[in-house]
């Protein structure tokens, strides 16, 4: 991987953040020159870092305005879950079914494995963040957990429908990140004991419950503090 591609993910990871928390504002022009001085990189970085926010939903391209912050989510709020729960819950069930047939067949999936290994690290990964309280981070981590379910799917349509929507996931994510988070975290390890037992109707079960009580804590924090 080069220099210039991990710059450009760096820069990404920072606008991403500055965006979900408030720094950068919805409707925000995002200007190349200004941008690549306030985060001290050249003007290619920051223009692909532009267009994978786009892909991700956090960022749009208007014709005379240029690039600005896309706008808050939550008034799609309820669309965006409606969609996770078909979406993610059809994911976890066609994972399910990669994990029988891999157990039926009996053979070595090298590509499997290693994105279930990775898996295992985020979950540790975020078994720590809560101990430690450091609950910002989990934001990241549900949006890793969530790709690397949709990768064990195996189905680029599944996993090319949750990019376009990742941004905003994670930007509704971040604003219960307090109350959801930690009981939120658990609920993975679930869902990857279905799918690694091959339970197909479970594990799609167990990811649209996930995702419908992700909702429900949503709407309650909103009505709480509108």
């Amino acid at each position: 991987m080069t220099d210039s591609h991990n710059e450009q993910q760096d820069v990404a990871a920072q606008i991403r953040t500055d965006i979900i928390k408030g720094r950068l504002e919805p409707g925000a022009k995002l200007r190349e020159v200004a941008l690549a001085e306030h985060y001290e990189v050249s003007r290619i970085p920051i223009r692909e870092a532009l267009r994978a926010l786009e892909a991700d939903g956090l960022v749009e391209s208007r014709k005379y305005s240029g690039s600005v912050v896309a706008p808050s989510p939550v008034e799609d709020a309820e669309d965006l879950f409606e969609i996770r729960i078909v979406l993610e819950s059809a994911t976890a069930k066609r994972a399910a079914r990669r994990a029988a047939e891999i157990s039926a067949d009996g053979e070595h999936d090298a590509r499997w494995s290693e994105i279930r290994a990775e898996i295992s690290e985020i979950l540790d990964a975020g078994d720590v963040v809560i101990e430690q309280e450091r609950f910002e981070d989990l934001a990241v981590l549900n949006m890793r957990f969530h790709f690397a379910v949709a990768e064990l799917s195996g189905s680029l349509s599944f996993i090319s429908l949750l990019r376009q929507i990742s941004g905003k996931i994670e930007w509704l994510y971040s604003l219960n990140l307090m109350r959801r988070g930690p009981q939120a975290w658990p609920e993975h390890r679930e869902i990857i004991a279905a799918i690694d037992a091959g339970q197909v109707e479970h594990a799609a079960e167990v990811m649209a419950r996930h995702v419908r009580r992700s909702r429900d804590s949503y709407f309650a924090m909103m009505s709480e503090h509108p």
